[in-house]
């Protein structure tokens, strides 16, 4: 059977399909193409709707997805690569569908730059870093026990990942953002220095020092400052409620699954005489230090609130102030769910190339709410409870609210006013 292979030279979308060929036995021509000429022409678009490529042709037809030539490929092979029983298969495609749905995307958000492929975002970079950390962490729990993803020996799991994996290995995961993945690092080396990988990648070399791409058109956030706080207006007098409709009886059931599909576990809790929604205002209407503090202090329900500090755990990443500011807004802008059940404020300490963030929340109930957990960019900080009798903490957690002259912040140094109140 004669197979062909087109496709554009260093492309790890054809090295899986051409390293589960020399593991099936199976002879690959790859004739000369010239991508983003030969890719235009007529001919190759009946192959490819598309125009992408690596493309795989045999007598039967064309395939032009590269996992799926891959899995077509590793099924002509003696051996167990697609795995030897239905569930070993059934977890090979698992790892397949990982690399496709949690790797790619943010491999070539944080890569693709860097090979000009497209132009530099900072803001993605900064999150495709995060989806990275959290793929890298799945496989170090994964293979603490195992020397392969699937079973006892090499499958397409491994190599589909593994050339999922590359680029971010030798352009940007340097010593520093890789130690701690000593499992996924030790499997990663092993399967790359295999010798089928090696006669078709070549000797990989890990990064030494993280690449970064030429700075792209980035919006730069604006300082952002505590809002000016509008002057009080008389309360309006509240209209009286229109008569209730009567309703049928299935609207009324319709109604009752909207609650409990909406319904947060926090509702639950028992009432609080502390109102969320007084503290903001109060906030927002009252001087801070000598008005709005005393009253959250005097009113705080301790029992059905908590106080927590966190910290984002890759400050050593951060580059430039208006990047870190735009990375602050996006976090906050997806934890509308959480907005009836906490007020935080989140700062930017220090300024370009030397730089912290971290932040003070008030959460109702005594632990960092799924309202917040449920948010990605929450498992990039790490979260410690206040303790509320310690005079020093108090004082900590007033300056976090207070951002004024007499503001300490423990010994960090706010510059700018950089970050944002979460209300």
């Amino acid at each position: 059977m004669t197979i062909k292979l087109f496709t554009d030279q260093g492309n790890p979308a054809a090295w899986k399909i051409l390293v589960a060929a020399k593991y099936a036995g199976v002879l690959i021509e790859t004739p000369k193409f010239n991508y983003g000429v030969d890719n235009k022409t007529p001919e190759f678009e009946k192959k490819s709707p598309l125009g992408k490529v690596p493309v795989l042709e045999s007598h039967e037809g064309v395939i032009f997805e590269p996992n799926a030539a891959a899995r077509f490929v590793a099924r002509q092979s003696k051996t167990s690569l697609v795995g030897a029983t239905d569930f070993e298969a059934a977890q090979i495609d698992q790892w397949i569908e990982f690399s496709v749905s949690e790797i790619d995307l943010p491999a070539s958000v944080w890569v693709f730059p860097i090979l000009g492929y497209i132009q530099n975002n900072a803001v993605a970079t900064q999150r495709a870093k995060g989806d990275i950390r959290k793929v890298l962490d799945i496989l170090n729990n994964h293979l603490a026990d195992r020397t392969f993803l699937v079973g006892e020996r090499i499958s397409l799991a491994d190599i589909v990942v593994a050339t999922s994996l590359h680029r971010l290995y030798v352009k940007v995961l340097d010593p520093g953002f890789r130690k701690q993945y000593v499992n996924a690092n030790r499997w990663f080396t092993t399967i790359v220095n295999q010798p089928n990988f090696v006669a078709v990648a070549g000797q990989t070399v890990l990064a030494t020092k993280m690449e970064a791409a030429p700075a792209g058109p980035v919006e730069e956030a604006k300082p952002a400052e505590k809002a000016e706080k509008p002057k009080k207006e008389p309360k309006a007098e509240k209209p009286k409620p229109a008569p209730k409709k009567e309703e049928k009886p299935e609207e009324e059931g319709e109604d009752e699954f909207q609650e409990k599909k909406t319904k947060s576990a926090l509702d639950n809790l028992p009432p609080s005489k502390f109102i969320l929604d007084e503290w903001k205002r109060t906030y927002s209407n009252e001087d801070t230090r000598p008005t709005a503090l005393p009253w959250f202090w005097e009113h705080l329900d301790k029992e059905g609130y908590s106080i927590w500090f966190c910290d984002y755990k890759y400050n050593k990443e951060l580059e430039k102030v208006f990047m870190s500011a735009n990375l602050v807004s996006g976090f906050l802008q997806r934890l509308d769910k959480l907005r009836k059940y906490a007020f935080g404020s989140i700062i930017i300490f220090g300024n370009d190339g030397d730089m912290e963030i971290s932040g003070c929340w008030l959460f109702r109930g005594q632990d960092v709410p799924a309202e917040m957990t449920e948010c990605d960019d929450a498992e990039h900080y790490d979260w410690k409870k206040a303790n509320l009798e310690d005079s020093q903490t108090k004082e900590l957690i007033n300056d976090y609210f207070a951002w004024d002259s007499t503001t300490k912040f423990g010994g960090k140094r706010l510059e700018f006013n950089q970050g944002k109140i979460y209300k």
